[in-house]
Formats: C-alpha cells, structure tokens, sequence
C-alpha cells in the first residue's frame, strides 16, 4: 500500500494527458489537419495509453476485491470501451464528417462521464447525491 499514492498519481496524470491529447487530436483531425495521424503522435497517444492501463492494473493488483466490489469500476470499464470505439471512428474511422463530429463530441462526453463516476466512485457519478 505504500506505492498506492505514486500510482494513483500516475494513473490520474495519465487521464488528464490521454484525454488532452484526444480532444487535441479530435478538434485538428475536424479542422481538416493531417498531423494527428502522423506516426509519432499516435506512438505519443499509446505510450500515454500504456502507462494509464499499467498504472490501473497496478491499482487493481494493490486493491484486488475492489474491481468487483465496487459497482463504479464495472461502469467505467463499460464506458471505456464505447471512449476507444467512439474515439476510433471520430479520428479515422467515420466515413463523413458529420458522424465525425458526432463521434468525437459523444467520445468527450462519455470521457467526462467516466471522470465524474471516478471522482464520485459510484456508478452514477455526481448524480448519486
């Protein structure tokens, strides 16, 4: 348990840097720039990935009953998934712009859901009040 301050640093830093970098990514790919599909910013955007997973699995190996104790991990990991597929075809994957846009403004909604179930640790985020 010593380590789990340092980690959970990490692993904070490492949202707020990996959602950054995809709203930054997200807003230039919809402004018509090519830069971020460039090679070195996606190995950035995956190496900044790699530490937000390893620091979580750390957190999940320090508090092993609390992935399934705790309802609020199960949503996020939910939401997760939608964040990559949503994220996915906002940079690269739509075939239109519009659906673009409506990926990449959905994808920095269910990012600001995940970060509001995290800081309120219940699945309902800020709404469980």
């Amino acid at each position: 348990m010593e380590f789990y301050a340092p980690v959970r640093a990490m692993h904070v830093g490492a949202v707020l840097a990996s959602g950054a970098l995809f709203a930054l990514r997200g807003g230039s790919v919809l402004g018509g720039a090519q830069w971020p599909l460039a090679g070195p910013v996606r190995c950035l955007s995956y190496g900044i990935d790699t530490t937000l997973l390893t620091a979580a699995l750390m957190l999940v190996a320090m508090l092993p009953a609390a992935m399934f104790a705790n309802h609020w991990l199960t949503a996020k990991l939910v939401l997760l998934v939608a964040y990559v597929v949503l994220g996915s075809f906002a940079l690269k994957r739509a075939c239109t712009a519009r659906v673009r846009a409506f990926c990449f403004g959905t994808a920095l909604l269910v990012f600001a859901c995940m970060l509001n179930i995290a800081r309120a640790h219940h699945p309902l985020g800020g709404l469980a009040d």
